[in-house]
């Protein structure tokens, strides 16, 4: 296996279980099957921005904490090479794939998912797919791939309302020592869109700067620190 690959990801303290904000009996069933309680195979789909990669990650986390081996393969990164890259973890007690949009529609990634999926069914692999559409609406060239999706328990995931998001956003900003009141909450909003990947990639940039300048987070402050 080509060493290059990125999948030894270290799972990001944020993606965990405990700062999941959503439907709270899909994390936990997902929680259930990252610790070997249920061994059923899942698919997740949603919009972007739901949770899924957040689960999917969680799951590996989790499970590797139990001495289990973990995968997370995402699909738009690996699209066009899965043959190579899926060779050797049908043996893995967790396999999370994410995105599979990502390969619908190609043959020869469907294929090969078709056979890693028989493979680590009799290896008794668990497999984890999450997707932004259900099986039957993605754009499949392979029958039986479709077909071996829609056995998995299926689980819907809704786009997170402000709420949600404020909650995530302070649970994040509070792991980092940090607190976010409604003003600088609405100022991020109004600036910098609700992508909430993207606003924790900003509460990074955000903790350097205060740090640096022994300041709170305040929107005077990052009206300065964000040059806008």
């Amino acid at each position: 296996m080509n060493p290059q690959l990125p999948l030894a990801l270290k799972f990001p303290p944020d993606q965990r279980f405990d700062g999941f904000v959503g439907n709270e009996p899909v994390r936990d069933l997902v929680a259930c099957i990252a610790t070997g309680d249920l061994d059923d195979w899942l698919y997740l789909s949603g919009p972007g921005g739901s949770g899924k990669t957040h689960l999917l990650l969680a799951a590996c986390a989790e499970a590797q904490t139990r001495g289990k081996r973990a995968v997370y393969l995402p699909l738009a990164s690996l699209a066009g090479r899965l043959s190579e890259v899926l060779d050797g973890f049908d043996d893995s007690a967790l396999v999370c794939i994410d995105g599979l949009e990502a390969i619908a529609g190609e043959r020869a990634d469907e294929t090969a998912l078709f056979h890693f999926h028989n493979r680590a069914r009799a290896c008794n692999t668990v497999v984890v797919y999450a997707a932004r559409l259900p099986p039957g609406e993605l754009p499949l060239l392979i029958p039986d791939l479709a077909s071996r999706l829609a056995q998995c328990v299926r689980l819907q995931l809704a786009a997170p309302d402000d709420d949600c998001r404020r909650q995530v956003l302070r649970q994040r900003a509070a792991r980092r020592g940090l607190e976010l009141d409604d003003a600088v909450l609405d100022y991020l909003f109004s600036r910098f869109g609700r992508d909430l990947a993207s606003l924790t990639t900003l509460l990074d940039r955000l903790d350097k700067a205060s740090l640096a300048a022994q300041r709170k987070l305040t929107v005077p402050f990052l009206k300065t620190a964000l040059s806008v």
